[in-house]
């Protein structure tokens, strides 16, 4: 059977791919620390490790749309604003039918659980605890009966488990133990986890309500959830700053501080535009930026660690070019978004032709003089 390229970019578009990374950078950062302190590594664990935990976040991604669409919360008018609220608008615009992105999702966690399965084998009774539970979380964020998603506790699950439950999973997938530094090093990218679920729930906030979706925005207020995400952030890089400096971390985890100036930069504009979906798409963008370039950040602190310890750094090569696979194609949306006029300009979304052959990502322009 041919497959249509048009039905692979819907299908791209329904993954939402750029939004995945919060799942493989702490599977990857927790495997690089176990290497770093343990000078043990097992390539195909933690190949293993990333592809389920990848599989998973996919497969939540389109568990939400569906489930949101069913309660008629993700609505394709938000999408056309700011194009990282309000689902993947596949389902709003019919260009998949909701049966079948049930039957993809389902595809997707049983893919995870026999990834997880596997891994619990061979790695102990931990990897399944820790794999039952993040599934649950996946599964339930939307999905009936809990919806936990629903009632104010989706952001805060989003803090844990994409930080200690994927991170702390793939540390003892490599080291068959848990440790403090980890957890440390690893928190960060769950406050910013935090923040970019927060910036991205306040274009929905009128949806969400009228959807019965109690998100921590709906149940604050805007303008209150702007402080929140400000504080999240806040804590993620006061978290990298002083476990450095009282030596509970790496050293050269600092070096995720080198975000701190868009984090800035993200906070005026968000202040400035929350009421402008449109208007406030870059900080949205920046903030995914944020997250996955202290991820990255974090990831080269140990690895330098463990070339300062002789840990084999050539023990590394293979897993950053699997890491590269994965990333590249989620970074071209994010880090190679036109912006000519440095943030400060407005920005409209390009309009995109519904046919299911002609759909693309949605992008970001530039609007100068206006």
């Amino acid at each position: 059977m041919r497959i249509q390229p048009g039905r692979v970019t819907v299908w791209w578009q329904a993954f939402r791919y750029h939004f995945v990374p919060p799942s493989f950078l702490p599977a990857i950062l927790g495997s690089v620390i176990a290497w770093a302190l343990t000078g043990t590594f097992h390539l195909w664990f933690f190949i293993a490790t990333a592809i389920g935990v990848t599989l998973n976040h996919i497969a939540l991604n389109m568990t939400d749309d569906y489930f949101d669409y069913k309660n008629s919360v993700d609505r394709a008018k938000n999408r056309e604003k700011n194009p990282y609220s309000g689902g993947s608008g596949t389902l709003t615009s019919g260009l998949i039918a909701p049966a079948q992105m049930a039957l993809a999702f389902k595809v997707g966690y049983t893919l995870t659980i026999l990834i997880g399965l596997f891994l619990s084998a061979v790695r102990g009774f931990p990897v399944l605890a820790i794999g039952i539970f993040g599934m649950g979380s996946a599964y339930y964020y939307t999905a009936p009966p809990i919806r936990y998603g629903y009632r104010g506790w989706g952001e805060l699950s989003q803090l844990i488990n994409f930080s200690l439950t994927i991170g702390m999973g793939a540390f003892w997938v490599q080291s068959q133990t848990f440790a403090a530094e980890p957890c440390l090093a690893l928190l960060p990218l769950g406050f910013m986890m935090f923040a970019m679920i927060t910036i991205n729930e306040i274009p929905d906030e009128t949806d969400d309500r009228e959807g019965g979706k109690r998100t921590l925005v709906v149940i604050l207020g805007a303008e209150k959830a702007i402080w929140l995400y400000g504080l999240s952030m806040l804590l993620a890089y006061l978290t990298i700053i002083f476990s450095a400096a009282l030596k509970m971390t790496s050293v050269w985890t600092l070096a995720g501080a080198f975000t701190l100036p868009w984090f800035i930069k993200t906070f005026l504009l968000l202040r400035r535009f929350y009421r402008n979906p449109r208007k406030m798409a870059p900080a949205n963008l920046l903030t995914i930026r944020i997250h996955n370039t202290t991820g990255l950040l974090l990831i080269v602190a140990y690895l330098v660690q463990g070339a300062m310890k002789a840990a084999g750094i050539y023990k590394m090569v293979l897993p950053m070019v699997f890491l590269a696979i994965l990333y590249i194609p989620a970074a071209l949306p994010v880090f190679f978004t036109k912006n000519k006029s440095g943030g400060n300009a407005e920005y409209e979304i390009a309009s995109h032709d519904r046919h299911p052959d002609h759909v693309h990502a949605p992008q970001i322009k530039s609007v100068e003089g206006r």
